[in-house]
């Protein structure tokens, strides 16, 4: 057990939120008759859910700000239906609808944003009324019928890499996309605990290591083999790719940027990140124009895929992307969370959905127990934080930070700092 703790980088129970993912998918192996893990059932998982992902990384940084975005279906729905007309009506390339879906967002963002940071409506009240307002928006501007989209805009929600070279059996791409992550992260992992050795850093032991990195590779070349063996003509989705993108982009920004460190400080205590110099106003705004701007995003992937916008889009979108970000560890009253968190907590989401539907349950059931699953993860973060312990995901990442990163001075995780470390602390430590 001594040794499993080492190569995890501390106690298992830090990584519980992803064992909890590895046996959910076991579990639906199991049951299903090896239906869970068949290449074409792992692709849908993604392409079906990956609107959600989306939605679940701008979701959290509102929820860490301590805020709710309730209308976010609505926007997503409001901006796919606005793009789809002005794609037939204006003969607007895929590129340049996608531009005018984001810059839409982006409005709507700042609309929200300006009542909730600078007039002081509570968030929760502002995209009430904005998840009422877009949705007939969406229906005045559509007259509720369902618009197509052209088939080039179509490859960002239901695309797959491309194929290249020789037959191999497999996604030539998917497969050197798989092996060129694999190599990265082995790379980075050995010339990080070289420049710690430079430093005169204590180190683990290089066995640890390197049994870490066995296991991650592992992973990642189990997960290319299965993306990139599907039915001819499926590979690695385009959303995904998208969704890849995003969250290594906002994994940079909520752990290792002056605005991260601010939504965390905004979210664990706005009085005293104010008094240590934080533009409260601002992070709020942002943080709600950030989150209108992805919905919009999440809903042209939904209409690409669906290949036209409807009246009935976005609907309960808002719900699972908050079940999601609050199974992943984020706290209800704000100050923690994660990019990374939120994505398994989406992906328990996601194969639970999947599993139910492969095995013929229905629509009530599956609600009632995704519920039960919401209800049973928050209340055991709660539980671990009221015996003085962070949240689970926020522990896995400070131990991965921990064993991973080459820069002995780089300030602690959010989770870690908001729990912790006073707010002008953690404020000067990522000035």
């Amino acid at each position: 057990m001594d040794k499993v703790k080492k190569i995890f980088g501390g106690d298992t129970r830090q990584l519980g939120m992803i064992f909890a993912l590895v046996a959910l998918i076991i579990f639906f192996q199991i049951w299903t008759g090896g239906l869970t893990l068949t290449p074409d059932n792992v692709i849908n998982i993604f392409q079906q859910n990956s609107y959600i992902l989306v939605l679940a990384i701008g979701m959290v940084l509102v929820i860490i700000a301590g805020h709710i975005d309730l209308s976010v279906g609505s926007v997503a729905a409001f901006v796919g239906i606005c793009v789809a007309i002005a794609m037939r009506d204006w003969n607007l390339s895929w590129w340049m609808g996608i531009l005018l879906g984001l810059a839409i967002g982006a409005l709507v963002g700042a609309w929200q944003g300006l009542w909730t940071a600078y007039v002081g409506i509570p968030a929760f009240i502002v995209t009430l009324s904005g998840m009422l307002l877009f949705r007939g928006a969406n229906q005045y501007v559509g007259k509720s019928n369902s618009v197509p989209v052209s088939e080039d805009f179509q490859v960002i929600g239901g695309g797959y890499l491309p194929e290249i070279g020789p037959d191999t059996g497999y996604n030539n791409l998917t497969v050197l996309i798989g092996l060129l992550l694999a190599v990265g992260i082995v790379v980075g992992a050995v010339r990080s605990r070289r420049a710690l050795v430079k430093l005169g850093a204590e180190v683990e032991d290089a066995w640890i290591l390197w049994v870490r990195l066995g296991l991650i590779c592992a992973a990642i070349i189990g997960a290319t083999l299965l993306f990139g063996s599907g039915r001819p003509g499926t590979s690695f989705p385009i959303s995904g790719i998208i969704l890849a993108v995003l969250v290594l982009l906002y994994g940079f920004i909520s752990n290792r940027t002056v605005i991260g460190r601010h939504i965390y400080a905004v979210g664990g205590n706005r009085h005293a990140a104010e008094l240590s110099g934080v533009k409260s106003k601002k992070v709020n705004f942002l943080v709600m124009m950030n989150m209108s701007i992805l919905a919009a995003l999440a809903g042209m992937i939904f209409v690409a895929r669906s290949t036209a916008s409807g009246p009935s889009d976005g609907v309960g979108w808002e719900l699972d992307a908050i079940a999601a970000v609050f199974i992943g560890g984020a706290a209800v009253t704000g100050g923690v969370g994660t990019v990374v968190g939120s994505i398994v907590g989406g992906l328990v989401m996601a194969v639970l959905n999947n599993g139910l539907q492969l095995q013929g349950i229905g629509a009530d059931a599956t609600q009632m127990i995704k519920g039960l699953v919401l209800l049973v993860a928050v209340a055991f973060d709660v539980y671990n934080k009221s015996q003085g312990r962070a949240s689970l995901i926020g522990m896995m990442m400070k131990n991965f930070r921990r064993g991973s990163d080459d820069d002995s001075s780089a300030p602690p995780p959010p989770s870690a700092a908001t729990e912790t470390t006073p707010v002008s602390e953690t404020i000067r430590q990522s000035s």
